[in-house]
Formats: structure tokens, C-alpha cells, sequence
């Protein structure tokens, strides 16, 4: 690919930046002394780690699962309960806070944090994820399971119109809510990110998918490297301006699908950048996970977190944490749990099913969260049956405990050094 043309030099970062810290604890290969054989079949050194993140707002230690709280809420769970349940961080989204209520609601609360009565660290991510799939109609989902290049870049899904046009400036889109029209920029994901006050935010950056061409992957991930040195221009000067607010991190975020050559470029260019640490986004085929994500990681700076955005099955977790994610989010222990689905050591069950109605057990023996220690299988089958709304707190409750405290026990297996061991039962159990 040709050299990146000449940029303006980035402005010096701002002293404040040192309130957010990371500090790598233990390292996998060093804990677990994995053999030839592992790695080899992992495709390459494991670059697992504990480490702790430090926010204004609290730490984060890691490997750890975000909770997401997509507006400022994670769907039909009290914040109290989410702290209650072991989670350490949330994750809101910036594209969604903006159309509703306005960034400006909850800088005037005092930030994303204090306008949920939630104490400790939040993540926002840029808007841009929401802005390209409910722009091209995919609604929540975009397809990344099978690479199929051979349609046009700009395809919509099947009976909608395209909401959103990318430019070099930024992105038009129209609003999935009333269809007014608005405008996204690397300035204005900045402004208001800022204005929603979240300790870690996300670059701007642009989607691209599985299905997109490679002519079409190299020139969206130059727009994406133009906008990311736009964002830590802006973001610095936000920082300076509003000298009053806690320090908000800023991750640099990598696209690249599933071209090794782009993701590395990807992360050289980011990684050279002033950025507090680097999220892992766009499209990444579940079998080639572990291997992109390892990409990555042999080329960003080893001394900054890196969050891998959107993943909460169980194999994925295990495969991101020994490739060297350090955080992690999805909604999907939430959604599941509105389905009546319910996670489970030996895999995920649906709470709908007749045979539940005289099972009087808890959705899990021997889980310490607040549905299982109170309610019955019986009591919340019913519960959904009848439409009752606290059928989807419970579940969402335990399943949001499930995923958290599967990745808190995993980091302490690190630590003790029997982190294979912990990964093969888990999943054997959870897939058998």
C-alpha cells in the first residue's frame, strides 16, 4: 500500500491524560508456560495478560466484561444491580445519547455516570458502528460470518433505503427514530462524547464489513486513520477547554477486516498515534477471531489497553483473552434474556419451554446472583408466559453475572497459572 500522505503534526497531549493508567500485571505465556504444541494450533505466541485499568471513576481489572448500557441503561436492570452483580465498568452509546436525550442533558447531570446513579467507570463508543448498520437497514446486526465481496460496497439490506453517506468530512445520516436528518464528524463524535462525560471514549471511525471490497477496505481504512489524527486534535482541545471535568481516555479504534497486511497497517498508524489505548471493531469472521485479534496485538503498544468490541459467547471469550483483549463488551446477555434464554455451565437454555412450569429449581444451582438465589425456573417461566416485564431483570441479572464472573475467573486463572486447564473444562461443559 502506498506511504500515508503527509499530515499536520498532532498537537502535544494534554498533562491531565496522566489520570487514566494502565499497568500489565501477569502475562499468560509467562504464568502458564503454554507449550509448543498450543501454540502452534493458536497460530502464534499468546499475548494474554491481567493488568488494571485507572479511570477517574475507579479502576477496572482486567480481563474484564463491560456491561452494556446502550442508553445509559442496561436494558431493564437497576444500576445498583449491575454493581451488585460483580460488573466494574458499563458501556453507553454515543449515536444513541445523541438523538435521545442529548449529550448536552447529561453534561448538564454531571456526566453519563452521575445521570444513571451509576459511581463507577463508563465507556462510550462513537456512534459509528450505529450510524453505518442502522444507516444501511441491518438494523442491530451486521452479517459477519461468511466473506461474500461480490456485491456492491453501498448495499442496503433487502426492502430498506440507505440512511447514511459517508464523505471525507464525515458521515449524513437520518435518524432511525423520526428520520431528521444529521451529521457525524470526528468533531462532532468528539463534542459529544465530551458533553456525555464517559471515562474511556472511542474514535470515530468508519464500519466496514465482510461484504465490502478490498479496493473498498484500503481506502475506508485511510479515512479511518485521517479521522482518528482529527479526533485527537479535537480531543485535545476539548480536554484543555473543559479543564474542570474528570480526564476522559480516548481508544483509537482498528478496522481492517479480515486483511492481515490492513489490520496490522491499521495498528502501526493508530498505534504510533497519542491515543490512551485501542479498541478492536469491524468485521471479524468468528474462525479467524483469535488470529485477528493476535494480529493486532503483536503491533499495538503493549503498555495500553485494548478492548474488543462486541463479543460475549463463551469460546470467543476465551480465544480473546489468550490473543490479548483486555476488555470486552455485547448486548447480548441482555437481549437473549428478553428471549427467556438463560446462560448455563452446560450451555444456553430457553426458559419458554414447557418443561420448566413445575421446575422449582434456580436457573443455575450454586450461582450467587440475585435471581438465583430468590426465584424459581417455575416462577420466572410464568413471569414471561404472562408478559411480565421482571421475567427479562431476572434473566438479564443472571446472565449478565454469568458472563462477568466466567471472565473474572479466567483472569484469576491467569494469575494462578491454570488458565488452559480453566478454559478446556469450561468449554467442554458449556458445548457438550
Amino acid at each position: 500500500m502506498p506511504a500515508n500522505p503527509a499530515s499536520d503534526p498532532l498537537p502535544p497531549a494534554p498533562a491531565r491524560q496522566s489520570e487514566f493508567a494502565f499497568r500489565v500485571g501477569k502475562r499468560l505465556s509467562e504464568s502458564c508456560s503454554p507449550s509448543a504444541a498450543q501454540v502452534t494450533e493458536n497460530g502464534g505466541e499468546f499475548l494474554g495478560r491481567t493488568g488494571t485499568i485507572t479511570t477517574p471513576h475507579g479502576e477496572i481489572q482486567t480481563p474484564a466484561f463491560i456491561a452494556v448500557g446502550t442508553k445509559a441503561t442496561v436494558k431493564s436492570v437497576l444500576p445498583e444491580s449491575i454493581a451488585e452483580l460483580g460488573a466494574q465498568a458499563v458501556l453507553a452509546n454515543a449515536y444513541h445519547l445523541y438523538l435521545q436525550p442529548g449529550a448536552d442533558i447529561l453534561d448538564e447531570a454531571g456526566g453519563l455516570g452521575a445521570f444513571m446513579n451509576w459511581p463507577g467507570p463508563t465507556f462510550t463508543d462513537s456512534g459509528g458502528f450505529q450510524v453505518m448498520s442502522l444507516g444501511s437497514g441491518f438494523k442491530k446486526v451486521i452479517d459477519m460470518k461468511s466473506v461474500d465481496n461480490s456485491g456492491p460496497d453501498d448495499a442496503v439490506a433487502p426492502g430498506k433505503e440507505r440512511l447514511a453517506h459517508v464523505d471525507e468530512e464525515g458521515v449524513w445520516f437520518k435518524s432511525h427514530l423520526n428520520g431528521d436528518r444529521h451529521r457525524f464528524s470526528p468533531e462532532i463524535s468528539m463534542n459529544v462524547q465530551h458533553r456525555i462525560g464517559a471515562d474511556i471514549m472511542f474514535a470515530f471511525d468508519e464500519l466496514t464489513t465482510l461484504q465490502n471490497s478490498r479496493g473498498y477496505q484500503e481506502e475506508s481504512l485511510e479515512r479511518t486513520r485521517r479521522w482518528a489524527e482529527r479526533c485527537i486534535t479535537e480531543h485535545f482541545r476539548l480536554t484543555d477547554e473543559r479543564a474542570g471535568k474528570p480526564y476522559q481516555a480516548l481508544f483509537g479504534v482498528i478496522q481492517g477486516a479480515q486483511y492481515e497486511d490492513l489490520r496490522r497497517k491499521a495498528c502501526r498508524d493508530l498505534g504510533a498515534m497519542n491515543f490512551d489505548g485501542f479498541g478492536i471493531g469491524g468485521a471479524l469472521e468468528k474462525e479467524n477471531l483469535g488470529t485477528i485479534v493476535r494480529w493486532c496485538n503483536e503491533e499495538l503498544p503493549e503498555n495500553k489497553p485494548r478492548h474488543l468490541l462486541g463479543i460475549s459467547e463463551p469460546d470467543d471469550i476465551f480465544t480473546a483473552i489468550e490473543n490479548g483483549a483486555d476488555t470486552f463488551d455485547c448486548v447480548s446477555p441482555t437481549r437473549v434474556a428478553r428471549n427467556s434464554a438463560f446462560y448455563h455451565p452446560t450451555g444456553r437454555y430457553n426458559l419458554s419451554g414447557a418443561k420448566y412450569k413445575r421446575d422449582f429449581g434456580p436457573l443455575q444451582e450454586g450461582c450467587d446472583c440475585y435471581a438465583c438465589l430468590n426465584y424459581s425456573r417455575a416462577y420466572i417461566h410464568h413471569l414471561f408466559k404472562a408478559k411480565e416485564m421482571v421475567s427479562a431483570t431476572l434473566i438479564s441479572i443472571h446472565n449478565e453475572r454469568f458472563v462477568v464472573k466466567m471472565v473474572d475467573d479466567a483472569r484469576r486463572a491467569i494469575e494462578a497459572g491454570n488458565f488452559f486447564d480453566f478454559k478446556a473444562e469450561t468449554l467442554a461443559r458449556y458445548y457438550s
